[in-house]
């Protein structure tokens, strides 16, 4: 998932961050910021940070849990269930990791100070397609004092009582528990969800380096889980739903930053109902043209994988909306096609209103339905599709 750049978000949010860390938690007061994340990614000191510049030799489960020497990394979690009666939800839940400064330019911090390098972060949003209403929350808090961290083995990601837990006996991260709620307007949102791979994890890229520019050191290192059965609850202001569906998961670390020339990203995750997956974004220049690097993968049934160069895809928009919010013009439905894979399929939002507003990036992430062929045969699939830097012009209120 092409949140390589969204987790810098904190340096734009987050009042009284500096190379000694962060001595006061946010979480009990509401910070209001509106940003584009592209804006935000113009200036990060990147300097002691180690940085992805060759493929590396993936060792799990170390691998699933924190990277300290990287300045940025996230876990990402999305999905789409659904009751006995068809009811339908998208959910999506991810927690980030930002370092403050390197460790060799941080100031020490005393064993009983509150201070912290690290700042944890995290987004939970629920699509209640019957209700036509998407619902987003965050969470800021410092990591240490069991108020936030990562831990890979036995595997549990946390931010308070929002987390991703292993709900396996040896620990790993292919099946999971994850929990969040939050309320609003007098309604409480949840998620008590099971998720199990299906499928084997999937490397991105080049054999998990997935570069996000032409320059050395612009890039991630990427994996996924593409498929995850998936059984639990979601509640929402009109009730508690028993839900079963799949999920995909998301997972990057790297220290990198937006080049002046972009203006954001199309991100599309895709699950076929033949078994197959399609994860593939481009990045957008500022002059309308796409970046060379974007890119895919694709994963078979098998769940053996090909890369997808931005060549081997098109991406027509075939309508778009424009956000009551923010006045945001985003595409609203898309035709992608992938000759060399006999892909041809349409994918249409759940609701088009899935903006995350409420919190503060604005970005676009929601829940989308497919229809068309693959290899020849109809098919239909769920799937999930983010966009950044669509909000014309940075407008912050701190």
């Amino acid at each position: 998932m092409n949140k390589w750049l969204q987790s810098v978000v904190v340096a734009g949010v987050v009042i009284g961050l500096g190379a000694g860390g962060w001595a006061v938690a946010t979480n009990n007061r509401k910070i209001e910021a509106r940003a584009s994340v592209a804006e935000l990614m113009s200036d990060s000191d990147t300097s002691g940070f180690a940085r992805a510049y060759t493929p590396r030799d993936f060792k799990f489960p170390q691998d699933h849990g924190p990277h300290n020497e990287f300045q940025t990394e996230w876990w990402y979690y999305t999905g789409n269930v659904a009751d006995a009666n068809g009811r339908h939800f998208g959910y999506q839940f991810t927690i980030f990791r930002r370092a403050i400064a390197a460790e060799a330019n941080a100031k020490p911090i005393a064993a009983n100070s509150f201070t912290s390098n690290q700042v944890y972060f995290a987004h939970f949003a629920i699509t209640d397609s019957g209700a036509g209403k998407h619902s987003a929350f965050e969470r800021f808090s410092r990591s240490g004092g069991n108020l936030a961290g990562a831990i890979a083995a036995p595997f549990h990601v946390f931010i308070e009582d929002w987390s991703v837990q292993s709900s396996m006996s040896t620990g790993g991260a292919e099946a999971v528990e994850i929990k969040a709620k939050d309320s609003r307007n007098g309604g409480e949102y949840a998620i008590q969800l099971n998720l199990n791979a299906s499928k084997p994890l999937a490397l991105h890229g080049e054999r998990g380096l997935s570069a996000k520019s032409n320059l050395l050191g612009n890039a991630s290192y990427y994996y996924s889980f593409t498929r995850m059965a998936t059984t639990g609850k979601i509640s929402t202001p009109s009730g508690t739903f028993e839900v079963r569906g799949d999920s995909w998961m998301d997972r990057e670390w790297s220290t990198s930053a937006l080049s002046a020339n972009t203006a954001g990203w199309d991100w599309f995750s895709v699950q076929l109902g033949d078994q197959r997956e399609v994860m593939l974004y481009f990045l957008r220049l500022k002059d309308g043209s796409i970046d060379p690097v974007s890119k895919g993968t694709l994963i078979e049934a098998d769940g053996s994988t090909r890369n997808l160069k931005l060549e081997d895809f098109k991406v027509d928009v075939l309508d778009r909306w424009l956000s009551p919010h923010n006045n945001a013009d985003y595409p609203m439905r898309w035709r992608l096609s992938i000759p060399s894979a006999g892909i041809l399929i349409e994918l249409t939002p759940r609701i088009k209103d899935q903006e995350m507003a409420d919190i503060s990036t604005v970005y676009w992430e929601g829940a989308v339905t497919l229809a068309g062929t693959s290899n020849g045969k109809t098919v239909s699939g769920v799937g999930y599709v983010e966009m950044t830097g669509y909000q014309a012009g940075l407008n912050r209120r701190l």
